[in-house]
């Protein structure tokens, strides 16, 4: 399964390193077990966004992903990928970079000539050959469309795509440099929201937080003095306050780090898709490890 990682500190600038993969084991359990890719999404001082990926697998060099990433940013968007639609290949690597804005999925989202047709001269956004990247370019569609409102572009968005095509799981963390916003859709997948003081629950403490994966790990020396607001795939360690997001949920955090949630998909797919409906390679993707 993808891992994503989203934190917002805005509109403070804090530094964090970032481990994409942990992974001890053998050479023969490499080549069956590590990811199809790995990225991470940040925004220089001036909002610029930046993003770092590589297209990483057993056979392929993994330096990038076995390197810590000391970063500095607002926000920041980490993505473990485990393929299911496309290559190996950069392109197909998360995040992605549309208008400004980063994104990262976990997920399956079929019928993409479906979804190429509705998304009409907007397809041309799409630089890889993912369902992810198709998805994000009908939020971008959206978003324009309503004059900049991100969050009313990923419910137009998702309401078009569970109206209308097979769905197994649509989560997605996206960010920009001063906000973030999270869907949760359906039940498939968790996604774990943390509201953290700074300091953490025990007050002084940095951030050092590891997915049970061990797939990716996060620290944060600057978390000691400043509050944060992570999204991540999976509890990253032992704070009481971590809470799962309810599915067909959408969370925003803006400047401040005060959280709007509310639920903008009721309803099941039209058409929901279990992992036996799934391609094998696809299947495969969505397996919890």
């Amino acid at each position: 399964m993808c891992r994503l990682f989203g934190m917002s500190s805005a509109p403070r600038r804090t530094c964090a390193t970032f481990w994409l993969l942990e992974a001890p084991d053998s050479l023969s359990e490499q080549s069956r077990q590590y990811p199809d890719g790995v990225g991470l999404g940040f925004f220089g001082a001036d909002g610029t966004p930046k993003v770092h990926k590589a297209p990483v697998a057993a056979f392929e060099d993994r330096c990038f992903a076995e390197e810590a990433k000391w970063t500095e940013s607002t926000t920041f968007l980490a993505h473990v990928r485990f393929a299911s639609t496309g290559g190996l290949d950069k392109r197909n690597t998360h995040p992605f970079l549309q208008d400004g804005r980063l994104l990262a999925h976990n997920g399956v989202i079929e019928g993409l000539d479906e979804l190429d047709a509705e998304l009409g001269e907007y397809r041309r956004l799409v630089g890889g050959e993912t369902d992810s990247e198709r998805f994000f370019a009908l939020i971008t569609r959206e978003t324009r469309a309503r004059g900049g409102d991100v969050a009313a572009g990923i419910e137009a968005a998702a309401r078009w795509v569970a109206g209308n095509l097979p769905v197994y799981a649509l989560n997605i963390v996206l960010t920009t440099p001063r906000e973030l916003w999270a869907l949760r859709y359906p039940d498939t997948h968790e996604l774990h929201l943390l509201q953290r003081a700074a300091g953490g629950c025990h007050g002084g403490r940095h951030l050092d937080q590891s997915g049970s994966g061990g797939r990716m790990r996060v620290r944060s020396q600057d978390l000691a003095q400043v509050p944060s607001f992570v999204v991540a795939s999976e509890r990253m360690d032992d704070h009481p306050d971590w809470c799962p997001m309810e599915p067909g949920e959408l969370l925003h955090v803006g400047p401040g780090l005060v959280p709007t949630r509310r639920i903008v998909l009721p309803d099941e797919p039209a058409h929901r898709l279990s992992l036996a409906d799934l391609r094998p390679e696809a299947a495969a993707s969505q397996q919890v490890t």
